[in-house]
């Protein structure tokens, strides 16, 4: 019995060597892993990278300068972003956006961090810079999304400043509107529409971020897809991130952030990604040629697409020490 209970013990004994040895090896290899990974994003020449839609140069330029500074992707955005929201003579997004039927400037963002977190605001007035707000929304409450009266007070409660954000030409551009009070959305308006903006670091650490003032001259109340994860904004840090711009309810139908970084994770490159999405809308509208959609997105390496269906649409890029902006390819060729 002596001699059984001494086999069985060292048998045991044996085993738990073995385990713990398995163990410590798959450790290490895990951690191997993770210092290659980590050591490969170090040396990928196309980072850090700033994507954003539209020609905004000054923008992606103070977004790429924040994270050389230190900052972070996410903060990175919000400063390039805000620097377009404080834009009067943009007329689309923050200050000078153009009003609603009833004359008012109502505000939409979002953001999305590399941990997965979301903040939102929505049908927002009286702050120049909701996507700062999105971000405090985020951090600092149990919500993902405040809307109306409701996200102006939490704003105001962590510091921003009421403002009249309805300047003189966009009041003025509203009452020759009203003569007519005619509604369509209208390709590439002022070239300019909602900006999204999508950064990633040095480290390969992605956010991304989405502001605007929505249509022109929309019902009141109406929200579009740019404050609404999945539709305007999508990051997944292991994958990549897409933003969108255009008619928000068509971006809405197919969810085309979203729809963009999963074919990323299928094996899309981003231009790829982007392309398909555009073909999920034009396959499901028929009257695709009264509206304008347009996505640009990032990978994990630092690779790029953008893409829309009409001509006209334009993104910035900050990357190797160049600020570009350039002309996507788009579907519709005439």
């Amino acid at each position: 019995m002596k001699r059984r209970n001494f086999l069985q013990k060292a048998a045991l004994g044996s085993f738990g060597i073995t385990a713990l040895g398995s163990s410590l090896a798959a450790t290490a290899a895990t951690s191997k892993k993770a210092k290659d990974k980590q050591e490969a994003l170090a040396s990928n020449s196309l980072l850090p990278v700033v994507i954003a839609t539209w020609s905004v140069e000054q923008a992606t330029k103070t977004a790429w300068q924040s994270m050389e500074d230190g900052s972070s992707a996410l903060d990175a955005v919000i400063a390039g972003c805000g620097v377009e929201e404080a834009n009067a003579k943009g007329q689309s997004v923050g200050l000078g956006g153009l009003p609603d039927r009833e004359g008012r400037v109502t505000l939409d963002a979002c953001v999305m961090n590399e941990k997965g977190d979301y903040g939102a605001v929505l049908c927002m007035q009286n702050i120049m810079h909701p996507i700062a707000v999105a971000k405090k929304v985020m951090e600092d409450t149990p919500h993902v999304i405040l809307a109306g009266a409701g996200a102006e007070q939490f704003a105001v409660s962590q510091g921003f400043k009421r403002e009249n954000l309805l300047t003189e030409q966009s009041k003025k551009d509203w009452e020759t509107w009203k003569k007519t009070s005619k509604y369509k959305p209208i390709i590439n308006i002022e070239n300019h529409d909602t900006i999204g903006m999508l950064a990633i670091d040095k480290n390969g650490t992605i956010s991304g971020g989405c502001t605007t003032s929505g249509l022109a001259y929309k019902m009141s109340g109406r929200v579009g897809d740019s404050a609404i994860v999945g539709s305007g904004l999508f990051v997944d840090n292991e994958i990549g991130a897409a933003t969108a711009t255009g008619l928000g309810e068509e971006v809405l139908k197919t969810v085309g952030s979203y729809l963009i970084v999963e074919l990323i994770r299928q094996g899309k490159s981003p231009q790829e990604a982007c392309e398909e999405a555009i073909l999920r809308i034009i396959e499901k509208t028929p009257n695709f040629k009264d509206f304008q959609v347009g996505y640009i997105a990032v990978n994990k390496k630092g690779e790029t697409g953008a893409y829309s269906i009409h001509e006209g649409f334009t993104a910035t890029t900050y990357q190797n020490q160049k600020n570009t902006t350039f002309n996507p390819s788009f579907y519709n060729k005439k």
